[in-house]
């Protein structure tokens, strides 16, 4: 079954090579602390089907923080603006309809939680320590410092951190998520661990 929610996300819609997927699920699998695994940004479901392998190897729960609106980039008038997403009655983009389905199709609906709503109005009612957290949420500066304050204080000890779309060079890419990954390492409180592509993976240490 977790070839098979492998295949599944491979073929899902998403932004994430399946090299960065594949190293997902493999820190996630590796992951020695008990808790369960959070993701901040969900799109369509790909990267949760990446966790709910893993998830479903070690007996834990995904969950999956996004408003399902929408980044920035994903807007009227902004790069990667998808017409078919918006929700005519609202006028807005809604996902949540194309993540669910993503996630029923690969038979994972008993392994990832969605939680609709965004991420700094989640967790101050959040209390469970993470085994691994995820965050691949909007890329602007204020939003991936608000998910970085949000949430990483409640990554176990001894958790996994991930961060998605780490750029070094800006001709790359956005530095917001750039900037979470040299401020939690500046702290001294966690240690890297090896990279893929863009995504930078770090153990917590205290």
């Amino acid at each position: 079954m977790t070839t098979d929610l492998l295949s599944a996300a491979r073929a899902a819609p998403g932004f994430m090579p399946d090299d960065e997927g594949t190293a997902l699920y493999d820190a996630a699998r590796a992951v020695a602390v008990p808790g369960p695994l959070l993701e901040v940004g969900s799109w369509m479901g790909r990267s949760a089907l990446y966790l709910a392998a893993a998830a479903r190897e070690t007996g834990r729960q995904v969950v999956t923080v996004d408003h399902h609106r929408g980044s920035e980039e994903h807007q009227p008038g902004w790069e990667y603006h998808d017409p078919s997403l918006v929700d005519p009655e609202v006028g807005r983009i809604d996902t949540l309809p194309h993540f669910r389905r993503t996630i029923a199709a690969a038979g994972a609906e008993d392994v990832v939680v969605a939680v609709v709503t965004r991420s700094e109005i989640l967790a101050p009612l959040w209390t469970t320590p993470l085994a691994l957290l995820f965050l691949d949420g909007s890329h602007t500066e204020e939003s991936a410092r608000r998910d970085q304050d949000a949430w990483v204080a409640k990554l176990a000890v001894g958790g996994t951190l991930a961060i998605h779309d780490v750029f070094p060079d800006p001709a790359d890419g956005g530095q917001a998520p750039f900037g979470v990954y040299t401020r939690v390492v500046a702290s001294g409180d966690f240690e890297e661990l090896p990279a893929t592509g863009s995504l930078r993976l770090l153990r917590r240490l205290r």
